[in-house]
């Protein structure tokens, strides 16, 4: 959630600020606001909405020019969003400004210590209070980067902050826990972001920062520190890809042109797979052979999208490596005391690498003494350096909120997972793996057929614009494409929409049918598990029996669905456990364009962020 960034060089910090701001729009936020050093003092503005009300409010009264600032784009935990309530917060004296991401659990009683000292707070936020304990530390010591460790060291709770100070011109100092940050290194300057895409246009060279770190900025270069003020270490990286890669080229839309990138995207994720000697390698495993010979038990843990992503690895881990695997919400796993222990491996899946649920179930598998291995977009993120292996995902920056490349390649990268165990424990053996690899290989192909398919699923969306629900049916790895395509559809078109096992219609949700009620039917393969194909399409009738419009999702030549559908989308022919590769793909576009006929911001849904790094 929310956008931080911070820089300090010889440009104009608010170009270089507003500029990065508006590279993280898709973050998601509800107000936005800057500030800059310059003459010997400290000048902000903030406005509540989008980056536009802001830029209109600099347009109206400039600020000062100056080549140190921070900028911030909020989304409202403490404090409804409102033009006091919007980042940055000074302290009584203008002198500090602080811009926050996160929650600071234990700001009420810090603030009523704040007040009885005499501080006017002016805003409802958790995050006001920093700009005072700053000051008053600073007032101290004279040194910003101490000020903000011993400041540190006084809160609770998950939290990033940036800040400067007008008697220190020449710094930003910035600090985090639990939240994203990451530092950009340039000739001269240096930046400071919640993502990389804020500063891609300056810099490709980046260094992480860990966890309880502060770090300070000067043109001449980043010295970083424990909270204790003991130098820590870290680690330099370049970014992979640039600029470019976070525009929209030429599409209305991120989510069109990351639904059009998809072919590539699972094609580099399955790339330098293989080693010389013909086996299956992952990114980064600081696990031995040994000890996943002796896992029993897998665990996967994630949100949303990625759940879902999670649910379809199931089938493929236990087929293809026999060993049990559960799937549980990252929000919910920590909190029901699952059994843990040494020989339980915990797969923790998210695009950003920043979901504070999925982190905070990885540190509680850790401390059961579970292994975890992490599969992510991000490099450099936290849940990939605090697992024991990785599996990136290499889709490129995702924009738009509502995960769809990220999702395909998340999926290519379970299967992978999978195929890895089956290698190690020896389930698989090296053609069996091979055989899945090259059908994995011809997915990226059959993903740009279908895309080259799609008009009339827009037709369709567009026809149904004005339908209040929508339902989605699925057996085996359908099942979890149906609850993706319903995801999608609440998320972009605000609609009611629900995705259910078709087995489980007769215990209840068959009530729901009535006329012309859509629903969406993802038909499994009429070759190998034709059982199921023949239920399903008993399901079908059964529900346009009662009146339902069907949408049917069937492979081509499955001539058994024709009769039933009302609306036919064909899929290509493959493999059973990887159909939903081909299959989630029309649910995109049917949403995405059924969110634009609705008038909807398909980018940046309300309510929504493209991270979620808060619990």
């Amino acid at each position: 959630m929310c956008g931080i960034v911070g820089y300090v060089g010889s440009q104009s910090a608010l170009e270089v600020v507003t500029a990065g701001l508006r590279r993280l729009e898709y973050r998601g936020y509800d107000s936005a606001g800057v500030a800059v050093l310059a003459d010997g003092g400290l000048a902000a503005a903030k406005k509540a909405g989008k980056l536009v009300n802001l830029e209109k409010e600099l347009t109206q009264r400039p600020l000062a020019t100056g080549t140190t600032g921070i900028g911030h784009t909020r989304w409202a935990t403490h404090g409804g969003p409102t033009d006091a309530n919007a980042h940055p917060h000074l302290d009584n004296a203008g002198r500090v400004a602080v811009v926050h991401n996160g929650i600071i659990e234990n700001f009420a009683s810090l603030r009523a210590e704040l007040e009885e000292r005499g501080h006017e707070l002016a805003s409802e936020t958790d995050t006001e209070v920093v700009a005072h304990l700053l000051a008053e530390e600073f007032s101290v010591c004279a040194d910003l980067a101490e000020a903000m460790r011993l400041v540190c060291r006084r809160l609770d709770g998950a939290f990033t902050l940036v800040a400067v100070h007008a008697d220190d011109p020449d710094v930003v100092v910035g600090a985090r826990r639990n939240s994203p940050l990451v530092v950009g290194v340039g000739e001269g300057e240096a930046f400071l972001a919640s993502d990389v895409a804020a500063f891609i246009d300056h810099t490709r060279s980046a260094i992480e920062l860990g966890q309880d770190q502060v770090v300070e900025l000067r043109r001449d270069g980043v010295t970083v520190t424990g909270f204790d003020g003991r130098p820590a270490q870290v680690r330099s990286y370049r970014i992979d890809w640039d600029a470019a890669a976070a525009e929209k080229g030429g599409y209305d839309y991120f989510m069109l042109k990351e639904i059009a990138e998809q072919p590539k995207a699972v094609a580099d994720t399955l790339l330098g797979r293989i080693d010389a000697s013909g086996s299956l390698t992952l990114d980064e495993v600081r696990i031995s052979a040994s000890e996943l010979r002796e896992v029993d038990k897998v665990v996967i843990v994630a949100c949303g999208t990625a759940f879902h992503a999670g649910l379809i690895a199931k089938y493929a881990i236990e087929h293809w490596t026999r060993v049990p695997c559960e799937v549980e919400l990252a929000s919910e796993f920590r909190y029901r005391d699952p059994i843990l222990d040494q020989q339980t491996l915990v797969i923790a899946i998210s695009q950003s690498g920043e979901t504070m649920d999925t982190l905070m179930a990885l540190r509680h598998a850790r401390e059961q003494g579970a292994r975890v291995l992490a599969i992510c977009n991000t490099n450099g993120s936290t849940i990939p350096r605090e697992s024991d292996a990785v599996l990136y995902t290499h889709a490129g920056p995702e924009v738009a909120v509502a995960s769809t490349k990220a999702f395909l390649t998340q999926l290519v990268a379970c299967y992978l997972v999978a195929l890895y165990l089956g290698q190690v424990r020896g389930t698989k053996w090296g053609d069996e793996i091979g055989a899945v690899i090259r059908d994995l290989s011809h997915i990226s192909g059959e993903v740009e057929r279908v895309l080259e398919t799609m008009e009339p699923v827009r037709e369709l969306a567009r026809s149904l614009a004005a339908k209040k629900t929508v339902l989605f049916l699925g057996r085996h790895v359908g099942y979890p494409v149906a609850l993706e395509g319903a995801l999608k559809l609440k998320e972009l078109a605000y609609m009611h929409a629900e995705g259910f096992a078709a087995g489980e219609l007769k215990h209840g949700p068959i009530a729901l049918i009535e006329d012309d009620l859509p629903v969406v039917v993802v038909v499994p393969s009429p070759r190998g598990r034709s059982v199921l194909h023949d239920k399903i399409v008993s399901n079908i009738q059964e529900i346009r029996a009662r009146g339902a419009r069907t949408i049917v999702i069937a492979e081509e030549r499955d001539e058994a669905v024709v009769p039933y559908a009302d609306h036919l989308i064909r899929i290509p022919a493959t493999p059973t456990l990887l159909q939903p590769m081909v299959a989630t793909v029309p649910l995109q576009v049917f949403a995405c364009e059924l969110a634009t006929a609705r008038g909807n911001e398909v980018d940046q849904p309300r309510n929504l962020a493209k991270s979620v790094t808060v619990e």
